[in-house]
């Protein structure tokens, strides 16, 4: 198992949690107590834990803390792939749609890339990439311009004006947290904005999340959960939150992570073949 892969499951099992010990990682992972503990640190070095005797506790973040791309890339990777996979069969050749920002959306790009003559509307760099380098050739990609946040999405009164002339027919979001006060929302509020002006351009609202969203309440709300047309989630969700959902939004799709710790991912979100 990568290093990757290994932090990804690390930060898995403490979101459901809150604590992970070093004696019960060292049993799920695999790999020597030595291994953990290095996990452990680089994690905290990168905020993303706070590193106690023993393990390691959540850190909470606030309402306006938002993440790099990097620091995300490494969380549950398994479930956004299982997400990913999922959502894609929503997406048919000859669609029109809008990707937003983000690493469950750059994880769908994978799969994206294997459908023809597709129409891609993006603000996310990553998305953008990935689609340039390996997608089919008869696929269109206009990637609006704008500010770069930290989690590489262009946003802002450039991105705005780009998309108030177009019309898709889906849009798949990524979301910061999702509550049902709250309802989808991220800590950006140039991010937020830039998305709502996406959902209002698209026939349909797609939005893709892992389950450790659940319950977060990031500074900027973009849309109320009953905006999308479909949820696409991991059954790490809780019951409580699933029934939620499913009053609300249009359609819940829940799905099982990968099986395989050891697949590998490519630069483009997809499992490797040959891993």
């Amino acid at each position: 198992m990568l290093a990757a892969q290994r932090r990804g499951r690390i930060l898995s099992e403490l979101s459901r949690d809150g604590t992970v010990r070093v004696t019960d990682l060292v049993e799920l992972l695999g790999v020597s107590d030595m291994t953990v503990r290095r996990d452990l640190v680089a994690l905290h070095r990168e905020g993303l834990l706070e590193k106690v005797h023993g393990g390691a506790l959540a850190v909470a973040e606030p309402s306006s803390s938002e993440p790099g791309f990097a620091a995300k890339s490494v969380q549950r990777r398994r479930e956004k792939e299982a997400i990913a996979a999922a959502a894609a069969e929503l997406v048919h050749p000859g669609m029109a749609i809008a990707v937003s920002a983000g690493t469950t959306t750059h994880a769908l790009t994978g799969h994206l890339a294997r459908i023809p003559d597709l129409t891609v509307v993006t603000n996310s760099v990553w998305v953008a990439d990935v689609l340039h380098r390996t997608g089919d050739p008869t696929t269109s990609v206009l990637l609006t311009g704008g500010l770069r946040t930290p989690s590489d999405a262009l946003v802002g009164p450039v991105a705005v004006a780009s998309l108030r002339s177009l019309h898709v027919d889906a849009f798949f979001m990524g979301v910061h947290g999702m509550d049902v006060r709250a309802g989808f929302s991220t800590p950006n509020l140039l991010e937020s904005e830039t998305n709502r002006a996406m959902i209002e351009r698209s026939r349909r609202l797609i939005v893709c999340v892992d389950s450790s969203k659940w319950g977060v309440v990031g500074l900027s709300s973009m849309a109320g959960l009953s905006a999308a047309a479909v949820l696409v989630t991991d059954s790490g969700l809780p019951a409580q939150a699933s029934g939620a959902l499913a009053d609300h939004v249009g359609e819940l799709v829940v799905v099982d992570p990968i099986d395989d710790d050891e697949d590998e991912l490519d630069d483009a979100g997809r499992v490797r073949e040959d891993a």
